[in-house]
């Protein structure tokens, strides 16, 4: 963006610069088509004074310019810009603004969620899920589909999942948890009275405990042996839907599940040959 830096900065600009500056600045996506001469007509200049404004900014000429408007022009559309979690789009946008916009929620949200993790915290929390002997996983909503995906990803390493509220048997699930396995709680609010009294309890007994949450004022933290704080631009009670946070739960649970499946990495590509061979070509394959 320098080059609309130098364009707005103006302090030693003529007024047939300032007004030539301010045509390529309002104007700015049409530049990079556009031919000398018609930038003249449309200011009402000549080529040479655009050559010598071209060059007043650090370029030796009008094609060096477009070419740095053209990277200007790319960027505008093509990297992530600021984008509202909970209204990421108006009623006027047209489709692709849609598209470009929930394109830029979601890399944005990866990004800040990056930003937001600690290598050693990261690492204590997949040791947790490796040694455990069972995974629970407590989760409601959104967040259960979630849930949902990290389960089918940890059969691919032999490792089974059990997601506590189905069929609501959570209390059942949780009453039977021993020290000798994980519970991993998904909570982006972190308010549930439903999930207090079961980490209480886990709590009581020693159980671990994971929770990733997007409430750092959370009176859960305090409950749970390990936190995962990942907090986005996002309101619990006015959005269109829960894009950054589920972005959020998605991005660090495939994070844990690739640490775990980097533990064994060998191991599990060798299982993956086996069990994909057994499939698709053994006796549990299935006829076309």
């Amino acid at each position: 963006m320098q080059i609309v830096n130098k364009l707005k900065d103006q302090h030693n600009f003529t007024n047939t610069e300032i007004r030539i500056a301010d045509y390529i600045i309002q104007n700015i996506t049409k530049i990079p088509t556009i031919y000398i001469e018609d930038l003249a007509k449309l200011t009402y200049t000549s080529h040479s004074t655009i050559i010598r404004l071209c060059k007043k900014i650090g370029y030796d000429g009008f094609r060096s310019f477009k070419l740095a408007i053209s990277s200007v022009v790319y960027s505008e559309l093509h990297l992530p810009g600021e984008v509202d979690a909970n209204f990421p789009f108006k009623q006027e946008d047209l489709t692709m603004d849609i598209a470009k916009n929930m394109a830029d929620l979601t890399i944005d949200t990866v990004k800040k969620t990056l930003a937001q993790l600690d290598e050693e915290l990261l690492q204590s929390v997949a040791e947790m899920l490796y040694n455990s002997e069972r995974i629970f996983l407590f989760s409601r909503g959104d967040s259960q589909v979630r849930a949902r995906s990290f389960q089918s990803k940890l059969i691919k390493i032999n490792k089974f999942a059990i997601i506590s509220e189905e069929y609501a048997d959570v209390a059942w699930n949780a009453s039977n948890l021993t020290p000798n396995d994980c519970a991993l709680f998904l909570s982006y609010g972190g308010i549930s009275p439903h999930n207090n009294r079961i980490l209480q309890h886990f709590s009581n007994e020693k159980i671990p405990t994971i929770l990733i949450t997007g409430n750092s004022n959370s009176d859960l933290i305090k409950l749970a042996t390990k936190t995962i704080v990942v907090v986005q631009e996002e309101y619990d009670f006015v959005k269109i839907g829960t894009f950054a946070s589920q972005v959020a739960f998605e991005y660090i649970l495939n994070t844990l599940y690739s640490i775990l499946y980097a533990k064994e990495y060998r191991d599990n590509l060798e299982n993956l040959k086996k069990k994909q061979s057994l499939i698709e070509n053994g006796i549990l394959s299935e006829e076309i």
